[in-house]
């Protein structure tokens, strides 16, 4: 469950990821991000004056977690979904497999930055008060606990509840005669030629063992010999790890390729006595230097990058828990390995080659099948190259803004769809795209090389520093090129991370804008299982800022004022103080103050203490932040008015929302950027307000949607626990993402109208309060109007009775009724005793008026 660096979603964060997976991307090499951090928790944020004496002294380490211990309490919550027994079988082995290859790139980046800056003597503590040397000591027996699950979790759950439902991975010494015997055939002639044993003796040096690479560790002896040889031997990763065996049509059987290995090891080391066979796997760092200051060529420079990861630093050995002390001696020795950095695991080590168990055609094993669905305003059955519909899109964002939602939304059919038309309409004159990573297989570029060809002006930023996508993103720089192109590949001391595009189109009125700006990257594939969102707009400003944003990627510097758009690093992080010190003198005016935040992490200190400050005003805060959080909730007199939410799915949550109330005129946005120091200043990024009334009620739906799941949603505690939300027995189960899915294919196959009259009104309800009903409609004349759930406006009470202060729920009627075994239609008779009885009256009036005199006013104004 990684996020864009390089892994599946978990379902959750996938091939490919924005740099920080649920194990998420390292912000700075070794020196650099201790310094940076202590320096800027101790400071007063720009024009904040000095604490008082006698009040509260923010820069205390007492108020801020750890950024470490943060990511891996998140995947903590990650591999508490393999133990859940609520997801069926390959989900749970699906989450699994994401624990190791999650902790993997958090071994890679993140511990492989605390060596580096214990080796070179840094000993300043981060704004948590613990120093690179006591960071790295607690991570290492964090993690210690989490393998022992993930291994218990599969021994004793997974694996013997898939092996009930017929999909074993059999021990190969409980295989039949016949079947070992033919294995023995397929790894005489299919395996062993391409194996290469690589013994350590005076004659040998000890070999090279690549990153992440499974091996056998073989002891062997000759009869004249005293002491036994150490041979490693490389499981291939050429071939499947998971060899299926042959067995009757409703079951799958598996052996793994390294018990083939070892039980045939004599046809590749024969003559030899073998003592014993254990496994094992070693992790490199990834935070390999670069010198871009020196640099001629920054191409050369990533190429260089990449090359050096193979021969970095180890920063974690695991072997088996059997494994012979020689072995173990040998390997420690050889590879400079610290005792703690050794790891004893039982059973498999490594889960990631599990997913393609996941991947079985067993549907009963997994969670229903989800396709994304096309948009409401874009869904089209004629085919998109005719003469009504070859411009359409273009049409439809000039009507009004259009909000896409991944992977609810196709992103074939919404964003590539835009590039796509784009590069084949004669009236676009330029095409200008940011590419922080993309498919292997990317129709996007494919695109854009058609526009190229087309005679349109096509610039591409193609961001060569993305974490284990550089050389996927060199390659396409060079296909790019050959295409006469113009690419630039990122800027010195800058990670271009903005997910932007701009299309300039000459139309009868004159030459116009389109832009995209979005929270994830241009990747069809990880659209499929991220939780992004994009506004597609003809904002006539907004492209003019994407314009001086483009500029600057093949320009000479970054412009500092921009009309919209809140641009790092230039403009975002004074922004977003000034939003949130706005909410907090609202507050201490006694006019309220409100803020909603989703995002992925939340690790900047400035921004934390700017939020401490708001909440010890009264702001009430609510941060949905799916991994690293430094803030402490909870805390008396500082941070009681502040929740942390964080919410794992079958997907990978990486969308950005924020909302700041503003004393009723509410201020929305969408982009890029997390609250963390990197994202704020280190990084190219771009955040757009949102200003449709639709857009807003669409975004508000969907953070109301996560505020009261019961299913998926966690609350972190004070000392950086997290505790999840689970409903009542006669609460009914709100599943976010199911919910989403939902609400998703009902809009995509309703013309209109929907078929039950119901679904056009919600009940609003809290703990202790008489439920109301809203009526969804939105209050026009136009028959044609597309409703759903939640359409653009929030919806009216159908009476004056009661609170207006924030309910706990908003379900769709529908759901009430099924919940309340109520017979259509609805409002025949009286009121449950759970909704207000003059809604209830109202509603039924409502229904019976007709479409062209609907009128959402509250009936008792």
């Amino acid at each position: 469950m990684t996020d864009e660096s390089g892994s599946d979603p978990p379902t959750d964060e996938s091939s490919t990821r924005d740099g920080d997976t649920p194990a998420a991307e390292s912000t700075t090499s070794a020196a650099e991000s201790q310094s940076g951090e202590a320096a800027t928790a101790s400071v007063p944020a720009d024009d904040e004056p000095p604490t008082p004496a006698g009040q509260v002294d923010l820069s205390s380490h007492e108020y801020y977690l750890n950024r470490e211990l943060s990511e891996l309490a998140f995947q903590e919550r990650v591999l508490h979904e393999a133990e859940d027994d609520r997801n069926p079988p390959l989900e749970r082995l699906r989450f699994l497999a994401y624990v190791t290859k999650n902790i993997d790139e958090f071994f890679m980046k993140r511990v492989g930055g605390l060596k580096q800056q214990i080796e070179a003597g840094v000993t300043e503590p981060t704004v948590d008060g613990r120093t690179p040397t006591e960071q790295w000591s607690e991570v290492l027996e964090t993690v210690r606990p989490l393998f022992d699950r993930q291994t218990r979790a599969w021994e004793t759950e997974i694996e013997p509840a898939l092996a009930e439902a017929g999909v074993r991975v059999r021990d190969y010494d409980s295989l039949p005669a016949e079947t070992q015997a033919s294995l023995r055939e397929q790894f005489r002639e299919t395996v062993l030629p391409t194996l290469t044993p690589l013994t350590f003796d005076p004659a040998h040096p000890f070999p090279f063992i690549s990153n992440l690479s499974l091996s056998l560790a073989v002891l062997t002896r000759r009869n004249d010999e005293a002491e036994p040889q150490f041979t490693r031997i490389k499981v291939p990763e050429n071939h499947s790890r998971l060899i299926e065996l042959d067995s009757p049509d409703d079951t799958h059987e598996y052996v793994l390729l390294e018990d083939v290995m070892e039980a045939n090891l004599d046809l590749l080391l024969p003559n030899v006595e073998i003592i014993d066979v254990s496994t094992f796997r070693l992790t490199r760092n990834a935070e390999v230097g670069r010198n871009e200051e020196v640099a001629e060529d920054l191409i050369e420079v990533i190429e260089d990058v990449v090359e050096k990861r193979r021969f970095a630093n180890v920063v974690r050995l695991e072997v088996t828990d059997d494994i012979p002390a020689r072995s173990l001696e040998l390997l420690t020795e050889q590879l400079d390995i610290d005792p703690e950095e050794i790891y004893y695991r039982s059973g498999p080590i490594d889960y990631e080659d599990f997913f393609a168990l996941v991947d079985i055609d067993r549907p009963d094993l997994t969670l229903p099948a989800w396709s994304p669905q096309p948009h409401p305003r874009l869904g089209t059955d004629e085919p998109r190259n005719t003469a009504d519909n070859a411009t359409a899109i273009f049409e439809a964002i000039r009507d009004d803004d259009i909000l896409v939602h991944h992977p609810y939304h196709s992103f074939e059919d919404t964003v590539q769809r835009f590039l796509e038309t784009a590069a084949s309409d004669p009236d676009v004159l330029a095409i200008k795209v940011a590419i922080y990573r993309t498919a292997s297989d990317s129709k996007v570029i494919q695109s854009l090389i058609e526009a190229a060809e087309n005679g349109k002006e096509v610039a591409v930023m193609v961001e060569l520093k993305a974490r284990f996508d550089e050389q996927n993103n060199l390659e396409w720089v060079r296909r790019l090129e050959e295409e006469g192109i113009h690419v630039a590949y990122g800027s010195l001391g800058l990670k271009t991370h903005t997910k932007t595009a701009l299309v300039v189109r000459e139309e009868s009125d004159g030459v116009r804008t389109y832009s995209h700006i979005g929270t994830g990257n241009y990747n069809s594939e990880t659209a499929k299982g991220y939780v992004d969102l994009g506004m597609m707009t003809a904002d006539p400003e907004i492209g003019h800022d994407l314009v001086k944003l483009f500029n600057f990627f093949t320009g000479p510097t970054l412009d500092e004022e921009f009309r919209k758009l809140l641009v790092a690093p230039v403009t975002m992080r004074t922004q977003f103080t000034e939003l949130i010190r706005r909410e907090r003198a609202l507050a201490e005016a006694g006019e309220g103050g409100r803020i909603v935040a989703k995002v992925n992490g939340l690790e900047d200190p400035d921004i934390v203490a700017e939020l401490y400050r708001a909440g010890m005003a009264g702001v009430d805060i609510d941060l949905i932040v799916r991994d690293i959080c430094r803030l402490r909730p909870g805390i008396e007199g500082i941070s009681e008015t502040i929740t942390v939410h964080s919410v794992v799915g079958r997907f990978l949550e990486h969308s950005r929302i924020f909302y700041f109330e503003n004393d009723g005129d509410p201020e929305w946005y969408l982009g890029s950027a997390d609250w963390m120091t990197r994202n704020l200043d280190n990084r190219v990024e771009a955040i757009a307000p949102v200003t449709d009334d639709r857009l807003r009620g669409q975004l508000q739906f969907i953070l109301e949607t996560m505020l009261s799941d019961n299913r998926r949603r966690w609350l972190l505690q004070p000392d950086g626990s997290y505790q999840q939300v689970t409903p009542d027995d006669d609460e009914t189960v709100r599943d976010t993402q199911s919910l989403l899915m939902e609400q998703a294919y009902r809009t995509a196959t309703q013309d209109g109208e929907s078929d039950a009259d119901t679904e056009r009104f919600m009940i609003e309800r809290g703990p202790g309060r008489v439920g109301h009903i809203i009526d969804m409609r939105p209050a026009t004349g136009d028959e044609s109007t597309r409703w759903s759930v939640r359409p653009g406006l929030p919806g009216t009470k159908l009476c004056s009775r009661g609170d207006r202060r924030k309910h706990d729920t908003r379900v769709p009627f529908s759901e009430f009724a099924a919940a309340h075994d109520i017979e259509r239609p609805l409002f025949d008779a009286a009121a449950p005793d759970a909704i207000c009885a003059y809604c209830w009256a109202a509603a039924a009036d409502r229904t019976a008026q007709p479409t062209d005199s609907d009128d959402t006013s509250d009936p008792a104004q």
